[in-house]
């Protein structure tokens, strides 16, 4: 295999393919990158950890078509360190690859291609485009409430189901247990009788990567246990969570009857200022609800105590409440307007958030005792 590739190109590219890569692999192959040059005057970059895949293929010059494996960080920390403008020779021939740019060379082990293991994606009947704005509209709002308990594996992603309630839609969810996150979007079209899936916490990883990069749409194919995504000149496969994910509609409340509305950015920064103090131990925020008077404060026993008053619309009966500060910043994060809407019962009770009833966001946050 012989090619020239432009060195912004080649790191772009390799940027995009290396971060699915674990950096300790006990599988030599599975820390390599494959490399294909083609005769029509492309190279296709190729990573995987068995179950996520990203492809990716690049314009270049092949004066020799052929394929490899060489070490993908290796081979982006050498492209990174290369100069900016350089063009980028690649000659791979028994076992050894070497790149030259400029006055630097580079002669590398790699390994055979037919080793280079390849996610069979079998038939994926569902199939439908997504605008990359919406995709990344369902990651950013949902994605922080994914679990990281590796024995609850369901709930280490994002949930998709479709449903008609009463316009078809394309809903999307994530929970921890403690809070729940959830987006519902129009149901694109070819999404009717979509299996219910779980995307893993990985995959929205790296795609809300390339996502960055593109402005039109995305097409998303997928079964009951992989999903493909088209972006750009990028393709990402990734296996599926098997397992059933939890009927969260039941957490979410409906006759909470005590609202709060308040403006959210003088809620966080407020949160944030009192939660300086919290420790480990005592994440807790406590909130006093008063006639359009919100008094936040937290108790350290390390620390000490800090308290301070935020005004917002509320008309209920007086009532204290705890919450983690940590997952109520994750939450008035993710509010873009300028009130967000907190529905409570009491204490114990699980409280709704969200901007308005026309939102397509809505979160539901579990109490704590304070």
């Amino acid at each position: 295999m012989k090619a020239t590739i432009e060195r912004a190109t080649l790191l772009k590219s390799l940027g995009h393919v290396q971060s699915v890569v674990e950096r300790r692999n006990t599988i030599p192959i599975l820390s390599n990158v494959l490399i294909e040059a083609t005769a029509d005057g492309s190279i296709k970059l190729m990573a995987t950890d068995l179950d996520l895949q990203v492809v990716e293929s690049v314009q270049a010059q092949v004066e020799t078509a052929g394929a490899t494996t060489i070490s993908a960080h290796t081979l982006f920390d050498i492209a990174r360190k290369l100069p900016e403008g350089s063009q980028v020779s690649l000659h791979a021939s028994e076992g050894k690859m070497l790149i030259q740019a400029g006055r630097a060379k580079f002669n590398l082990s790699t390994l055979p291609r037919d080793d280079f293991p390849v996610i069979a994606e079998g038939d994926l009947p569902t199939s439908f485009e997504l605008p990359a704005s919406t995709l990344i509209q369902i990651i950013d709002k949902t994605r922080f409430a994914i679990s990281t308990e590796e024995t609850r594996y369901y709930l280490n992603g994002i949930f998709l189901h479709v449903s008609d309630d009463p316009q078809p839609v394309l809903k999307a969810a994530a929970t921890d247990g403690h809070r729940l996150a959830r987006v519902t979007v129009a149901r694109p079209d070819g999404a009717e009788g979509m299996p219910d899936i779980i995307v893993p916490r990985k995959c929205i990883a790296e795609l809300r990567k390339l996502l960055d990069e593109v402005d039109g749409s995305v097409q998303v194919s997928l079964s009951a246990g992989k999903i493909r995504f088209g972006i750009g000149s990028a393709i990402l496969t990734s296996k599926l969570i098997d397992g059933t994910f939890p009927d969260y509609s039941r957490v979410i409340p409906t006759g909470n009857d005590k609202l709060l509305r308040i403006d959210p950015r003088g809620f966080e920064e407020g949160v944030d200022r009192v939660a300086t103090i919290a420790t480990e131990k005592t994440r807790a925020v406590k909130m006093a609800l008063d006639k359009d008077k919100i008094t936040l404060s937290v108790t350290s026993p390390e620390n000490g105590t800090a308290a301070e008053e935020v005004s917002g619309d509320y008309a209920g009966d007086n009532f204290e409440i705890g919450f983690n500060a940590r997952y109520l910043l994750d939450i008035l994060g993710q509010v873009d307007g300028d009130i967000v809407e907190l529905h409570l019962a009491d204490a114990a009770a699980p409280t709704l958030i969200r901007e308005n009833d026309k939102s397509a966001a809505l979160y539901v946050l579990m109490p704590m005792r304070v």
